[in-house]
């Protein structure tokens, strides 16, 4: 185990250095009594005597910022809980074999790329998933993968970064509580635009698939609600990270490289919330599968870097977060893979918004109410929603998915919230909606993340009071895969037609099967070429 010392000594020596107004009154020798005992080197007992004494803390607290070096010892101790855990999980990654995965491991897997597929091909003619597409083309390069719906090749890491962005530009893909975001989609598009470049059987891709879901889950787990907290867009952050997991099982990287690749891949790690209800969302999936994959393939080549980024001082978990936790990475997941809690979206909008759909819309059906019965609707959920999905007043759209009061007005006046249309520009500002959504108040509760309650009163004075959960994993995975199959066609049909929609379902439904996982994509023709200008 690497030594503490050192790191204690480079943080605390940092904070003198960075805060000379806390430095201000030290007398020469205070300064370097300060230093000596900061840059001390010799063993990690003195350290921790360092840590313990009364002596210690009175002179540090006298002339530093008492709660930033508070942060500092605590992020010191968290860091020497953590040693070695890149390299764990690294390993753990590297030798994950097919054997390993469980029955209901390989089907989730199977769900969600038969639901990757879905958004993807749904979202592929979305505006700014052409505007990519424009891009690419003008920037040329060796054509290997393909780019989904638009008829032409594209180098591995452009197919990565336009068919991400596609496949999270309707923000209906799949959720985890444990990263809090979309663990499918950076890691299948890194996995998809690589089996495209190189000969890769089914069951190879979904166990590497797996490898990177897991890792993203513990990292999750590491970082903890902080991270999303500070304004992190975990899917990018995390997913950079599982992306560069899944193509380096996939490319058979060994543990060294593996670590070697998480590395390169944190440092590139990037994607912020406040855009969230914008095009660059989306755009933090492709930068993660993109970045994931060329981290992966760096590593492969003897690029260097460090290989304890989840654990170093000023490395992800350090930098990225106030609450970080090595042991809550390293526990064993709630049943035997993280990808067995997997939650799938069945309304196309933020998964925050899912429950408030559903207790809106079963409370309107229980009860007969219409848009005209009711006087006033209150919601109470999780203070982390008032961050995500708030959006007051939507004016398009892409902002109805982030709005609480919009999408309850869609339940209650029986729009269909599954269906892409909906969330039409049009809608945003449709009189009745408009109307319907300003009687709803939105107040924060104490619930769990994903709980939402709500308190419908009418005209007549009546009242009607639910709560809803939809961040319970399912059990019954053979309902799951009739739900699923019915949103891919829903999804795929209109794009690819009854046959072609078809026949995708089926190989994927039978993925682990498949000697050659490049094969489903002789079935996606480019419905939506066209000639594209070079300027």
């Amino acid at each position: 185990m690497t030594p503490i010392a050192p790191r204690f000594s480079d943080n605390i020596l940092s904070v003198v250095i960075a805060f000379p107004s806390a430095n201000s009154r030290l007398s020469s020798g205070h300064y370097r009594v300060v230093l000596d005992a900061v840059n001390w080197r010799a063993t990690q007992a003195y350290v921790q005597a360092c840590w313990t004494s009364r002596w210690f803390f009175a002179k540090i607290s006298r002339y530093l910022l008492p709660t930033f070096v508070m942060e500092v010892l605590m992020s010191t101790k968290n860091l020497a809980a953590g040693a070695g855990l890149t390299a764990e999980l690294a390993d753990a990654a590297a030798t994950l074999k097919a054997s390993d995965l469980t029955p209901d491991a390989i089907t989730m897997a199977r769900h969600c790329l038969l639901d990757w597929f879905a958004v993807t091909i749904a979202g592929a003619g979305e505006p700014l998933v052409d505007i990519l597409n424009d891009e690419v083309a003008v920037e040329g390069g060796n054509p290997q993968a393909l780019i989904i719906g638009h008829g032409r090749k594209a180098t591995v890491q452009q197919s990565a970064l336009v068919n991400g962005a596609a496949s999270h530009a309707l923000d209906y893909d799949d959720v985890h509580s444990a990263m809090i975001g979309h663990p499918t989609v950076p890691v299948a598009t890194a996995l998809l635009a690589l089996a495209s470049a190189q000969p890769t059987s089914g069951m190879d891709l979904l166990t590497a698939f797996v490898a990177g879901y897991e890792i993203e889950c513990r990292i999750g787990r590491l970082i903890q609600g902080g991270h999303y907290g500070r304004g992190f867009h975990s899917t990018a952050t995390i997913g950079t990270v599982g992306a560069a997991v899944g193509a380096g099982r996939l490319l058979g990287l060994d543990q060294h490289q593996m670590a070697t690749a998480i590395g390169i891949a944190a440092t590139q790690a990037a994607g912020l919330k406040s855009q969230f209800g914008t095009m660059c969302k989306p755009l933090h999936v492709g930068k993660a599968a993109s970045s994931g994959l060329l981290a992966a393939r760096l590593a492969g080549r003897g690029f260097t870097g460090r290989g304890d980024m989840l654990e170093a001082a000023q490395g992800l978990a350090d930098a990225m977060s106030d609450d970080f936790d090595p042991d809550a990475a390293r526990a064993a997941p709630p049943r035997d893979f993280y990808i067995r809690e997997n939650l799938f979206k069945y309304h196309a909008a933020c998964y925050l918004t899912h429950s408030t759909i559903e207790l809106s819309r079963d409370i309107a059906a229980e009860a007969s109410l219409t848009a005209a019965d009711i006087k006033a609707v209150k919601l109470s959920v999780d203070p982390g929603h008032l961050k995500v999905c708030h959006i007051l007043e939507p004016e398009d759209g892409l902002q109805t998915k982030f709005s609480l009061r919009h999408t309850a007005a869609f339940a209650l006046a029986g729009d269909d919230t599954a269906q892409i249309e909906t969330y039409s520009d049009a809608n945003a500002v449709r009189a009745d909606l408009v109307d319907l959504r300003r009687k709803v108040t939105v107040e924060e509760n104490g619930g769990p993340f994903t709980l939402a309650g709500a308190v419908i009163e009418t005209n007549d004075g009546r009242r009607f009071e639910k709560q809803f959960d939809v961040g319970v994993p399912a059990t019954d995975l053979k309902d799951q895969d009739r739900r699923l199959q019915a949103k891919f066609n829903s999804l795929v049909e209109p794009q690819l037609g009854s046959e072609k929609s078809q026949g995708l379902c089926e190989d994927l439904l039978r993925f682990d099967g498949l000697n050659d996982a490049a094969a489903v994509f002789s079935r996606l023709a480019g419905w939506l070429a066209k000639p594209t200008s070079m300027h």
